[in-house]
């Protein structure tokens, strides 16, 4: 399938992606939803106004021109993927009706170097995961040892916290480095300063599109029509801050002050092509945990580095979604077991995402093993941790076999200095 809108081969947003945000311009400030094609954002309450989705069914009026995907997303999976496959007709090479009325194209396109990104969903709750087998075994050995590396519950339950919603931004977000208490040294007491060892995790997070009832649950092969889509999401991380706070309830401040997502949410149908086999399970998971089909996605992933003095990002570690031992589909059926009810516009975190080798590991946590060595920069700079002045990028994508690809754009954030 091809657009009639030009799109590189480099690009995130192919016609076979069509991820969906929110954004603004400097003509009409009211945020409302757009997708992303090349280089162009289409304005949705433009095509919806203009009749051209009139054949969608339950598609209601107005859900477009909202501050947020919240209302559309509430509408059902049938209504997301119904739109999704009207707009890839109308953006076809082949499809006249928008392609050849220069008055509607000129309306219903906006450079995406002309908008205002926005967070693209209003957010009530947030779950950060732990499910990357590589990231919890490279702890659990820097802290506890290789004997006791793994916790026991580990191999039998998607491990989670609940994470702070309101300070969830947008890409392009600075990010203030944190206060709080923290330890100078072994057998000193704590002292309140700024963080000295603030890190990033490479994540990523999924969308609760449809919830379910307080008492009911999400079962892992419903669960793909409950989840709206993917982003990127980097958890920043106080690690000093939170090695002295998280026993005995875990994470408190050296998480909730900070964490960035990607401003264009790619559907499970636009990843539905690039679903694998995840890593073999052992022990079995119990039943409600089991899955009889492909729930790993082939996510190319990257972290990038920029310091105030540097003229380019630089990669520092490369990374797979594949990797990751626990599923989204059971990270959600997980979380509902219990009766918990998800809401639209929830959204869950995958925890750290690290594979086998060093270079693929997701945090510097574990590239600099807590800070015992060096990532080392090609300008002469070397990195333990995270400065202030530094931009961390991440990014991700599937690749097709015809070439093109299935991104999120960009997951940006620059480290401001401390308020004290």
């Amino acid at each position: 399938m091809q657009s009639f809108i030009e799109v590189s081969k480099e690009s995130h947003f192919p016609i076979q992606n069509l991820p969906f945000g929110v954004f603004s311009t400097a003509d009409k400030t009211s945020p409302r939803v757009g997708v992303a094609i090349g280089q162009e954002i289409v304005d949705m309450s433009v095509i919806q106004d203009s009749g051209l989705l009139s054949d969608v069914s339950g598609l209601q009026n107005g859900v477009f021109e909202q501050p947020s995907l919240n209302a559309f997303m509430g509408l059902g999976k049938p209504v997301w993927t119904a739109t999704r496959r009207a707009l890839q007709t109308l953006l076809s090479a082949s499809e006249s009706r928008l392609r050849d009325d220069a008055s509607l194209r000129q309306r219903a396109f906006v450079a995406q170097k002309d908008a205002k990104m926005h967070l693209p969903i209003a957010i009530g709750d947030y779950t950060d995961f732990y499910c990357s087998k590589e990231h919890a075994t490279n702890v659990g050995i820097m802290f506890r040892g290789k004997d006791n590396a793994l916790q026991p519950n580990w191999l039998h339950i998607p491990v989670g916290y609940h994470g702070r919603a309101s300070s969830i931004v947008p890409s392009g977000t600075p990010i203030r480095r944190p206060c709080g208490q923290r330890l100078p040294g072994k057998d000193q007491p704590p002292i309140f300063s700024k963080c000295a060892k603030l890190d990033y995790e490479l994540e990523m997070g999924w969308v609760v599109g449809t919830g379910n009832e307080l008492g009911t649950s999400i079962t892992t092969a419903d669960a793909k029509e409950h989840i709206f889509g993917m982003v990127m999401l980097n958890d920043w991380s106080a690690r000093d801050i939170q090695a002295w706070e998280y026993v005995p309830l875990g994470p408190f401040l050296g998480k909730n002050f900070g964490t960035t997502i990607s401003n264009w949410i790619v559907t499970l149908d636009a990843l539905e092509p690039f679903l694998v086999d995840g890593p073999a399970q052992e022990p079995t998971p119990l039943k409600y945990l089991q899955e009889s089909s492909k729930s790993a996605y082939d996510i190319n992933l990257e972290v990038s580095l920029k310091h105030s003095q540097a003229s380019s990002f630089e990669t520092i570690a490369k990374s797979n979604l594949k990797y990751m031992y626990w599923s989204i589909t059971q990270q959600l059926a997980h979380h509902t077991v219990n009766g918990c009810n998800m809401r639209v516009g929830d959204l869950g975190g995958t925890g750290t995402i690290s594979g086998p080798t060093k270079e693929s590991f997701g945090s510097l946590l574990e590239l600099t093993w807590n800070g015992t060595e060096d990532v080392p920069l090609k300008d002469g700079t070397t990195r333990k941790f995270l400065e202030d002045g530094d931009t961390l990028n991440m990014t991700g994508y599937c690749e097709s076999s015809e070439g093109w690809r299935i991104g999120f754009g960009e997951c940006v954030g620059t480290i401001l200095p401390a308020n004290i």
